[in-house]
């Protein structure tokens, strides 16, 4: 089988991603520390084992959506997902990742 390489986009998206995940488990994680809360409580107001937890704190795992709502359910939160104009950072991206603006609310 010959090998296949990514594509721009899709290493652009990866990045992107993996960004995005450390983004949402810190945010997580400052929201235990405010709270006084350790993943063993969120584990328990999630209805899942520690473990459970850990695996989506931990930003090794590919979060859902599903998975972070979770989360804000069991917070009683709700998650405000933003699209914005990217810093003039002088990176190339490729066209169409990023340009415009729209905002998504989960209110469960």
């Amino acid at each position: 089988m010959p090998w296949k390489s990514k594509g721009a986009r899709t290493e652009a998206a990866d990045h992107s991603g993996a960004r995005l995940a450390r983004q949402a488990t810190v945010e997580v994680a400052g929201l235990l520390g405010k709270r006084g809360m350790s993943r063993t409580d969120l584990a328990r107001l999630m209805d899942v084992s520690p473990g459970r937890v850990s695996q989506i704190l931990s930003g090794d795992e590919n979060l859902t959506l599903r998975s972070l709502a979770a989360v804000a359910d069991a917070l009683e939160l709700d998650i405000k997902i933003s699209f914005v104009q990217p810093k003039d950072d002088g990176a190339q991206r490729p066209h169409g990742l990023g340009d415009g603006s729209d905002a998504f609310v989960y209110a469960p």
